[in-house]
């Protein structure tokens, strides 16, 4: 079986799976359509050393466009349309992967024009499925009448530090120590860290958190802490590299995921997780369903109350037994379902279950490649942490 993934830019959120992929024996290509953009630089993002299996659609066009018509399955996500469609009527294995489209609320003037557009690029003739890298992205589609019945949980798969013994990363923590990661844009609410600090200070709470990352909110959050009586308890360290982020996961007690339904996905929240931090996460985020179990291996609050967010914060402070057990609970699903190895055989089991028209080895737990179920706006509000 040939596979192609055609994306944007080859880059460490997406070295993982492919050499997943490789190394079990897949014939695989990675296709990328763009360079990387600038301010995934800033970020501390780097260029990789590219491996045999990647090939760039704008140094060598005429390759990648024989390897997407030789292939069996294309995997298809952030790239020109036309090397999709170059794949229609072929009998080729489809798949789009996708965030969920509709972030913003309120845009029901756009319906018509992303019906007609949406149709246009997934035509029901192909049988096109969904690759869902985002837990609502089944919902958002289904709107439109689109892959209901085809879709398939999926997302974003970070190296896992397989080597690292998880009791003793938990016995390395700094007590108490908080850590956000990310871009400083109003929708991911580094605001809201903040304000949570804020008031465990006035809980009497020692704060120590380390805010990760450069955007255009960092003035504002800068004056906020000053404002807030926060110089000595929240630091701004600056953008770092994929690595240097890493270290600071393995260090710190709490991990806070404060992005809102903007959030495609959400990486930071695997790597955290990996790095076995008690995690807090607000439940639009796209990663968040598919990954947290509340109250078993993290703590979710309702997006944008930071109240909310500050509660649950309280509650690991007070209780660094229960911060440990939620963040092995969060290592182990990292280490046992959600990681490249695990989506690549998935994804291979899947694909020759379709080809085939069977369900022998189809994936049957919760994670990828296993059946994406329409999820809710408000899944959340019904379970609330449960102990």
């Amino acid at each position: 079986m040939k596979i192609v993934f055609v994306n944007c830019y080859f880059n460490h959120h997406q070295k993982p799976f492919s050499d997943a992929m490789v190394a079990l024996g897949a014939d695989y290509s990675f296709l990328e359509t763009m360079p990387m953009p600038e301010y995934r630089r800033a970020l501390g993002y780097q260029e990789l050393p590219k491996p045999e299996y990647v090939h760039s659609w704008l140094e060598e066009p005429a390759r990648c466009e024989k390897l997407i018509d030789e292939a069996d399955t294309v995997l298809f996500s952030s790239a020109p349309e036309k090397l999709f469609r170059r794949c229609f009527g072929q009998g080729k294995l489809l798949f789009r992967v996708t965030e969920r489209p509709l972030k913003r609320q309120g845009e029901w003037q756009k319906f018509l024009p992303r019906l007609l557009r949406w149709r246009w690029r997934n035509p029901g003739r192909e049988g096109i499925r969904l690759l869902s890298a985002s837990a609502f992205a089944p919902s958002d589609y289904a709107k439109f009448g689109l892959f209901r019945g085809r879709a398939y949980r999926w997302g974003y798969f970070p190296q896992c530090n397989r080597q690292a013994d998880t009791e003793r990363l938990l016995a390395g923590k700094t007590p108490g120590s908080m850590l956000w990661v990310g871009r400083f844009l109003d929708w991911k609410h580094p605001d809201d860290a903040l304000r949570a600090a804020a008031w465990l200070r006035h809980q009497g709470y020692p704060v120590l958190l380390k805010m990760i990352g450069t955007g255009p909110m960092e003035k504002a959050l800068q004056e906020m802490r000053e404002q807030l009586d926060l110089e000595g308890s929240v630091s701004f360290p600056g953008s770092m590299t994929p690595a240097e982020v890493r270290r600071e996961m393995d260090k710190a007690e709490l991990f806070l995921f404060t992005s809102d339904r903007c959030e495609g996905w959400g990486a930071v929240l695997n790597e955290a997780m990996d790095s076995a931090c008690a995690i807090v996460a607000g439940h639009a985020a796209g990663a968040t369903p598919y990954l947290i179990r509340p109250g078993q291996n993290g703590l979710v609050y309702r997006s944008g109350d930071w109240e909310a967010m500050a509660h649950c914060l309280k509650s690991l402070l007070d209780s660094r037994q229960s911060a440990a057990g939620l963040g092995r609970e969060a290592r182990n699903t990292v280490l046992t379902e959600w990681n490249a190895e695990y989506a690549a055989r998935s994804l291979l089991a899947l694909a020759e279950a379709l080809r085939s028209g069977t369900s022998a080895g189809l994936p049957a737990s919760a994670g990828p490649c296993s059946k994406a179920e329409i999820i809710k706006e408000d899944w959340f509000y019904a379970s609330e942490n449960p102990s």
